[in-house]
């Protein structure tokens, strides 16, 4: 994702500075990007580079995109610099988080889904949930999600579609969700092309009446992380007018920023 979002902010003209953090084993490494050498610093250095940086260029926005475990952590790390950031990291303690952020007074895009397109979908589900409660009452939930084996976690899109189903009068347990990270499975089961086995997100939610005489599916399939790293751009340029205009809102997400408008 951080190579996807360099490429992306650079096509859109941003500036992107060569600084970038990972585990203590990847600290010292370079890597390669639009011509740029991003060095990579460990969790040891970390807060002294980082203020460095935000000293140097006051306009920073931070982009996170890691391992659930490292999102609290890191949230209260900018949030002790008083940097602002988009968090596209789903996991950790959500509720610790945002009371970081809250407490802290930093302005912070947060979002588990990135892709502008898929949280337009989202904000639908959403609408229709809070409009039509109970309309799926009776009905079964299937839920399958493919993610490049790397991604640990349940993905947080599926979560939200699911909370929304749950409203929409359905019953479903989250640990209920089939979870495909298998090359194989996902090649020959899901229908995920070869090449993009390392980076995709395909989503099946499948609605059944009591009767069986009903049907319903939603999907939707990602191949890549381009769609995911366009939204960020946005969401560092929608946060950045923010910071600059003072506004007394801190904390947005990914709908906030399609509300906005003027996206590339």
């Amino acid at each position: 994702m951080g190579k996807a979002v360099i490429k992306a902010a650079d096509a859109a003209g941003l500036d992107v500075l060569p600084v970038s953090f990972a585990s203590e084993e990847e600290s010292g490494q370079t890597v390669g990007v639009c011509g740029k050498d991003i060095q990579v610093h460990g969790p040891s250095e970390r807060e002294k580079i980082l203020s460095s940086v935000f000293d140097e260029y006051p306009n920073l926005i931070v982009v996170d995109y890691t391992v659930p475990g490292a999102v609290n952590d890191n949230a209260e790390l900018y949030c002790k610099v008083g940097v602002p950031f988009v968090m596209g990291t789903t996991g950790g303690d959500r509720d610790r988080l945002y009371k970081t952020v809250n407490d802290s007074k930093v302005y912070a895009v947060i979002s588990p889904q990135m892709g502008k397109q898929v949280v337009a979908f989202l904000a639908a589900m959403e609408i229709m949930a809070q409009q039509f409660p109970g309309a799926f009452s009776g009905y079964s939930l299937e839920v399958m999600e493919s993610h490049q084996a790397g991604k640990l976690d349940t993905s947080g899109t599926a979560k939200a579609v699911i909370s929304c189903f749950q409203k929409l009068g359905v019953s479903f347990d989250m640990d209920q969700v089939q979870m495909i990270r298998d090359p194989r499975q996902q090649i020959e089961m899901v229908g995920v092309p070869e090449e993009h086995l390392l980076g995709h997100a395909f989503h099946l939610y499948h609605l059944t009446s009591p009767d069986q005489t009903v049907s319903f599916e939603f999907q939707h399939n990602v191949c890549g992380r381009s769609i995911y790293a366009e939204g960020t751009v946005d969401a560092a340029i929608f946060l950045a007018k923010k910071v600059l205009s003072k506004t007394d809102k801190r904390i947005y997400n990914m709908i906030d920023v399609l509300r906005e408008g003027n996206m590339r």
